[in-house]
């Protein structure tokens, strides 16, 4: 079912509610801060992590010289299979719809032999599931590693499982040696998009009483020149963002944050000092490490009081809900494109749909006339009274039509698989099914939408219902059942 926005609501720039809920019983409110409260150019971002990586394993003497960031390449959501080195885009079965091996398509053949008979399940390490933006780099790099490795350019490389591991340990060292970050806080107009809309909606919500909070797995450091950049200058006043959170968590240890109880330590000054909380927190304030139940202690608040905010389908959105049954909210910033990619594409999706209309009642008498002439051929008793040779040039004319309507349908169809990104399409569909993504973003976000921002849309107060979910037997224009009202 298509939800109705608000005329006034930009295009991809809603709220869409999975599972109802009344923001009016949400005492506390919790967000993510790197491409959640502080969005980053995503091409700058990557092209820089991906850089990082590049130079370490140029440094370790592999030749990818050559080698470029193509942002069109990944998208969040896709698959790395490691035991064949493809990326896939799986539906919400996990039935495998478009499949490159590196970054060549495979044939329909050849996709077909490899998956046919396989389903992804997210369980088996076999699988990688591209969660957030931070992946798109790291997968790029990889699809183009797997093409040098087939060529015999990797010496020492035994397996697409090894050549992953490799790249995912260089990502997790240039992060963890800041030298991204660095650059990032040095200049932050170069990275960092600006959204004067984020404050402005927090603002709303603490005004509505609402305690809100940072969680974070960035350091402070970093933490502190991100949010000043980011918010103190559409602030009011002397009002800077630490005066819009009640706690700042940072260095959170996500997802460990929500399912293991570690130990807390207080944030005494801007230069990162700090002193241990022996028991609980007991005000306000910059705390490193510690665990979600220690905050629902001190906000006197827990499970589904709390909506947490995250772009991170696993270490956000899953574990928070799994572990706490903290309500969630999705950021998928790509919404705003694939919303604006669909909104253009109306009118010719209008004539696809009536030209596949006709092809299914053509299609349905074709087998009707196949099963006639099935009947007559065997002589058997209800066969209709038309001659073979009348029911074998009707069908023949029949055909004709399909191919015409083929004709016409194709270049609609590919269009149609071609928007949002012109290698997989649309964020959260799979052809006409929703992708594997969609799938994780109905089982574990209660709210998704393409910015924190979008808030500032509805009220602090609002009722988010969620739409009524359709079934393939379901009646247009049949009615509706009423909505409990105890979310």
């Amino acid at each position: 079912m298509t939800q109705v926005l608000d005329p006034f609501v930009p295009p991809g720039r809603g709220l869409y509610c999975n599972r109802t809920l009344n923001l009016r019983s949400i005492r506390a409110i919790g967000y993510d801060m790197d491409y959640t409260l502080v969005h980053y150019r995503i091409d700058e971002w990557e092209q820089r992590a991906y850089s990082h990586v590049k130079q370490k394993l140029l440094a370790s003497g592999w030749p990818i010289e050559d080698l470029r960031f193509d942002p069109s390449l990944m998208v969040r959501g896709l698959i790395l299979d490691l035991e064949h080195g493809d990326v896939l885009k799986a539906n919400r079965f996990g039935y495998v719809k478009r499949a490159f091996h590196a970054t060549t398509p495979l044939s329909f053949d050849e996709q077909r032999r490899r998956y046919a008979r396989t389903l992804v399940d997210l369980n088996d390490d076999r699988w990688v599931f591209l969660n957030t933006l931070f992946s798109l780099s790291e997968a790029c790099l990889y699809a183009q590693l797997v093409a040098l490795m087939d060529d015999g350019a990797l010496a020492g490389m035994r397996s697409y499982r090894d050549l992953y591991r490799t790249v995912r340990t260089s990502i997790d060292d240039a992060h963890m040696e800041g030298e991204l970050k660095a650059e990032i806080i040095a200049d932050p107009d170069r990275f960092v998009e600006l959204d004067p809309d984020t404050p402005a909606a927090l603002l709303d919500q603490k005004q509505a009483g609402k305690r809100l909070m940072v969680i974070t797995n960035s350091d402070w450091l970093y933490t502190r020149h991100m949010m000043a950049y980011a918010f103190d200058r559409f602030l009011p006043g002397a009002m800077t963002w630490r005066d819009l959170f009640d706690l700042v968590i940072v260095s959170a240890r996500k997802p460990a944050f929500f399912r293991e109880r570690a130990p807390v330590f207080e944030v005494v000054n801007d230069a990162g000092q700090l002193q241990p909380v022996p028991r609980s927190i007991a005000r306000n304030g910059v705390y490193v490490g510690g665990h979600a139940r220690i905050v629902e202690e001190f906000l006197e608040v827990s499970g589904d009081q709390i909506l947490y905010v995250g772009d991170h389908m696993y270490t956000d959105v899953s574990v928070s809900k799994n572990m706490l049954r903290w309500r969630t909210a999705l950021i998928l910033r790509e919404l705003e494109q694939d919303v604006a990619a669909v909104v253009g594409f109306v009118g010719s999706q209008q004539r696809l749909t009536e030209l596949m209309r006709r092809k299914e009642r053509v299609e349905f008498e074709v087998s009707h006339l196949r099963l006639a002439l099935q009947r007559i051929k065997a002589r058997l008793p209800g066969a209709p009274k038309q001659s073979v040779a009348a029911i074998e040039a009707n069908l023949t004319e029949h055909r004709a039509t399909l191919a015409e309507l083929d004709v016409e349908i194709a270049p609609l169809a590919t269009a149609a698989g071609r928007l949002g990104n012109a290698r997989w399409g649309l964020l959260l569909r799979a052809g006409n099914d929703k992708s594997h993504l969609a799938r994780q973003v109905e089982r574990y976000a209660d709210v998704y939408t393409s910015r924190v921002s979008n808030f500032l849309f509805e009220t602090p107060f609002v009722y988010l219902r969620a739409p009524r979910g359709t079934l393939p037997h379901d009646v247009e224009g049949s009615i509706a059942f009423p909505q409990e009202e105890s979310e």
